[in-house]
């Protein structure tokens, strides 16, 4: 028996054997004996017929280029700089997550052909930017970037989302140029603040802010709507942008990709933190989780839990769901959901002057209240078919872990309201799985596992055998339950980010982020983010 079907399979005490081989930290002898393989209806058990990969895998490569299996191609669909509207706005940079919605979504329609999708633009590239003006890399320095007004305005341009209208005519996806759809979230649109923080002394009295920046991934609503996950708080330093407000940002941010006239919002209830993304469910009663990661060494794992019940029959019913419900950090030792709730916990109270305060310092707020460190955890996905949480945990180098795992927890009473769970280990990374970094998540309608990589590999560090980062189908039950297949390898020097599939899951959605020289910008040799659309054969 290898070590991931004796960490899966082991008996007494296996939620503390788990969380101590993982990097998780040390956790008290309180974990459970009942592994998660024995709850959710006895799913899964590691049986049943080998699988079948609906590809032949492909291997590592060094290859520039986005490396598929026979029988399948992409095609670009917008890449950084292209127009997208007559406005004159741009698809911005950094291309990160990815949501499709079919252009029939509003009247209950599942269109694969034709739909609109949101695309994250993650950060900006100065750098770049700075040889597209003929600025002076050597002279030039962050602190005195007002005085660059075209690079402030790039920078700004660069970053937030996009709504592009997109169409597959005769087998190959397109862009529609479209006013009635296309159109930009940037580094300077209003947004508004709801929920708790909103006008709070603790985002200094603000209601509406400028911009987002840092929107790594995020997910779908139950209502059609788009929310982005703004993955770090304190760009103004990194960047040098004046006049910069920390608290403004680090929230996740609503967008309804359908109505241009509809405001953006960032909901404080749901924290602030490095959010990566959300996943987003229903409780027993019919009230919403969303379940996220807080991308940074030693962070935590969060659900928000509305107040608030689901309206399947009014969509407006909806819009503000999230503006109103707890916020819970994990214990992992106790496998237990902490309310992050100032009115009924002491120690915030000693700590923090009022719940919008413990939302704008979440993290500071879960370490009052004892959550679990845990490495990186970045993407979080619900399992189509039993409910589970998948969460990848992309590593740690502080303490070793330089090859990550994901992580499977099962709620309680098969609950997403329970404040009790139970987790395993689903995949470790390393050689003996041959993944290493996990970051995006993505099901299919089978419940196979989509994992796409963040890594930097070069010739002589710890990823070198890995080579390029990498796109993976990875089944969550049957006898290859935890075995990753490779689907694909991404350019030199990138992340391939964001995979979404069509609801006839025929086409799977990419983002190449940051490649070195592939995709070039025209008239320069820098690489291009972009969103690809991949087809050619069957993806379950």
């Amino acid at each position: 028996m290898d070590r991931r079907k004796f960490l899966t399979y082991m008996g007494s005490g296996t939620a503390a054997l788990v969380a101590a081989s993982s990097g998780i930290g040390v956790l008290a002898p309180k974990a459970s004996a009942a592994t998660a393989n024995h709850l959710m209806d006895g799913q899964p058990n590691g049986k049943g017929k080998p699988f079948t990969a609906p590809f032949k895998p492909i291997g590592r490569t060094w290859e520039n280029e986005l490396v598929l299996p026979n029988g399948y191609n992409y095609n670009i669909i917008a890449s950084y700089g292209d127009v997208i509207n007559s406005k004159g706005e741009i698809f911005g940079d950094a291309a990160d997550l990815t949501v499709y919605f079919p252009i029939d979504s509003l009247e209950g329609g599942n269109n694969s052909e034709e739909g609109l999708i949101w695309v994250n633009h993650e950060f900006p590239e100065p750098g770049n930017y700075m040889d597209m003006l003929g600025i002076n890399k050597t002279t030039y320095k962050k602190e005195n970037l007002a005085q660059y007004p075209e690079l402030l305005k790039l920078q700004k341009e660069a970053v937030g989302g996009s709504v592009i209208h997109v169409k597959k005519e005769k087998d190959v996806w397109k862009l529609v140029k479209s006013d009635q759809y296309n159109r930009r979230v940037d580094g300077t649109t209003p947004i508004q603040l709801t929920g708790p923080a909103a006008g709070s002394s603790a985002v200094k009295g603000a209601k509406t802010v400028e911009g987002s920046l840092g929107n790594c991934s995020g997910g779908r609503t139950l209502w059609n709507t788009a929310l982005s996950c703004e993955e770090n708080t304190e760009y103004g330093d990194d960047y040098g942008w004046p006049n910069f407000t920390d608290e403004h940002y680090g929230w996740v941010m609503e967008v309804d990709p359908f109505n241009p006239d509809a405001p953006v919002r960032k909901h404080t209830a749901l924290g602030r933190f490095a959010h990566e993304n959300t996943a987003m469910g229903q409780t027993k009663d019919g009230r919403v989780v969303v379940y996220m990661g807080d991308d940074s060494r030693g962070e935590f794992f969060y659900k928000f839990v509305s107040e608030k019940k689901f309206n399947p029959s009014n969509r407006e019913a909806n819009f503000d769901i999230l503006e109103k419900g707890t916020l819970y950090v994990a214990n992992l030792s106790n496998q237990t959901w902490i309310a992050l709730d100032y009115a009924k916990n002491e120690k915030l109270q000693n700590e923090f002057g009022s719940q919008a305060e413990v939302l704008t310092n979440a993290r500071q707020a879960g370490r009052v209240v004892g959550a679990t460190p845990l490495d990186r955890p970045e993407d979080v996905e619900i399992h189509p078919h039993d409910g589970s949480v998948f969460l990848a945990l992309t590593n740690n180098s502080n303490h070793g872990n330089f090859h990550g795992q994901i992580i499977r927890f099962m709620p309680a009473e098969d609950d997403h309201a329970s404040e009790k769970f139970t987790f395993e280990v689903f995949v470790a990374g390393g050689q003996q799985s041959g993944i290493t970094c996990p970051d995006n998540l993505h099901f299919d309608s089978k419940g196979n596992l989509w994992v796409v990589e963040d890594f930097g590999a070069t010739e002589d560090n710890v990823y070198a055998e890995y080579k390029n980062c990498g796109v993976f189908m990875i089944p969550t039950d049957g006898k290859n339950y935890g075995e990753p297949f490779q689907f694909a390898s991404g350019p030199k020097g990138c992340e391939v980010t964001g995979p979404w599939l069509t609801p006839d899951e025929r086409t799977l959605f990419l983002d190449v982020q940051h490649p070195d020289t592939w995709n070039p910008y025209p008239g320069q040799s820098f690489g291009r983010s972009c969103l690809v659309a991949v087809q050619g054969g069957p993806f379950k």
